[in-house]
């Protein structure tokens, strides 16, 4: 929880290292990852070329109803754990405001919430800390290998590639990776912000059905960048280099987590004992809970109504939604979603695929009236 990006994936790479090293840890976080990526590439190719037929997109519509509540059980779960001060809550509720009305970029956010633990940690005890059995050198060498083998690739492209599509995804997953703590939910709402409203590569109903399909397969979540990668470079030139986008993708996703887990490992009973950085960590993920709600409302005004304006009140920008073109259906879907998820707690999949149902219900009998 101390490092950015996928915590699933690094923890399999961990255990991996603790039993067997260094090929432990590659062959466990590699494993880990490869089933899911396969898959949601697979699934990301079905949806980019059937995905305007009638029958797949009354499948998404149920989806992305679904995707809203569970989006905001992932809220609650969330705010259990790391809402447990009042300065905690404080923490998350300038985060949403920051996020939500000032459109401040999510690194900064991130980055002032660990200034703030981190000058906060000196109230907590002091713990012994762990005795280091590792050189520093060593750490340094591993380090400078781990970073080279994550960016000479996506250099390479740089130059050879220039000004090209698949080098701003490598430079943006990349980016992701490092500032990124709290989860795929977390990451989403950093793709929201910027693959979504400053890019363009997606739109915001696209997120919204590449997180429904990475909830439906396994591996983390967080392969939902795969799909994102995918996408904007099949659209702009086609499946080949969909695929060469998706790559990239996860490179930079996946390739930061080897490097953090093979430097950091013999350091993590130490940092566990800091509390400058645990307080620091528990900051970060109270200000995760305020961009978590902060995507939790754009995900539903984008699929409750069809059209939703942006206004600038000053230096605040607000989203407002045309109240004539909501879309009760797709309400009705999402509270029968909230009934199966946190009612009679059904399973993710099991609500996504009654959802889907429902979508299909709702466009068949829209197309016999």
């Amino acid at each position: 929880m101390l490092l950015p990006g996928p915590e699933a994936m690094q923890l399999a790479t961990y255990s991996g290292w603790r039993l067997h090293g260094t090929i432990g840890g590659l062959i466990a976080g590699l494993l880990f990852v490869m089933p899911g990526a396969i898959m949601v590439f697979l699934l990301a190719l079905v949806y980019a070329m059937y995905g305007e037929i009638v029958f797949v997109d009354a499948l998404f519509l149920g989806i992305k109803a679904a995707v809203i509540v569970i989006v905001m059980e992932a809220l609650v779960k969330v705010s259990k754990r790391a809402l447990r001060l009042k300065e905690h809550w404080a923490i998350a509720g300038l985060a949403f405001f920051g996020i939500f009305f000032l459109t401040l970029p999510f690194p900064f956010i991130i980055l002032a919430a660990a200034i703030f633990g981190f000058t906060r940690g000196h109230q907590e005890v002091v713990d012994t800390p762990n005795t280091i059995n590792i050189s520093l050198s060593h750490s340094v060498v591993t380090a400078f290998v781990w970073m080279a083998i994550w960016w000479v690739p996506l250099l390479l492209m740089g130059c050879f590639l220039g000004d090209n599509l698949l080098v701003h995804i490598g430079v943006f997953f990349s980016k992701l990776s490092v500032v990124t703590f709290g989860g795929a939910y977390a990451v989403l709402a950093y793709l929201g912000q910027d693959v979504v409203s400053q890019f363009g590569w997606l739109t915001a109903g696209e997120m919204m059905d590449g997180l429904g399909l990475a909830e439906t397969t396994p591996g983390p979540l967080i392969l939902v960048n795969e799909f994102v990668g995918f996408l904007a470079a099949y659209q702009k030139g086609g499946i080949w280099f969909g695929l060469q986008g998706a790559l990239v993708a996860v490179w930079a996703t996946f390739a930061p987590c080897f490097l953090w887990i093979f430097t950091g490992a013999p350091y993590i009973d130490w940092i566990g004992s800091q509390p400058r950085l645990r307080a620091a960590l528990q900051a970060i993920t109270a200000a995760v809970v305020g961009v978590i709600l902060n995507l939790s409302i754009w995900l539903s005004l984008h699929v409750f109504f069809e059209e939703v304006t942006v206004k600038s009140l000053g230096p605040l920008v607000l989203l407002q939604p045309s109240i004539e073109t909501i879309n009760y259906q797709v309400v009705a879907l999402s509270l029968i979603s909230a009934v199966l998820l946190f009612k009679m707690h059904l399973g993710i999949l099991r609500v996504l695929l009654f959802s889907s149902i429902g979508g299909l219900v709702i466009v068949e009998l829209n197309i016999l009236v």
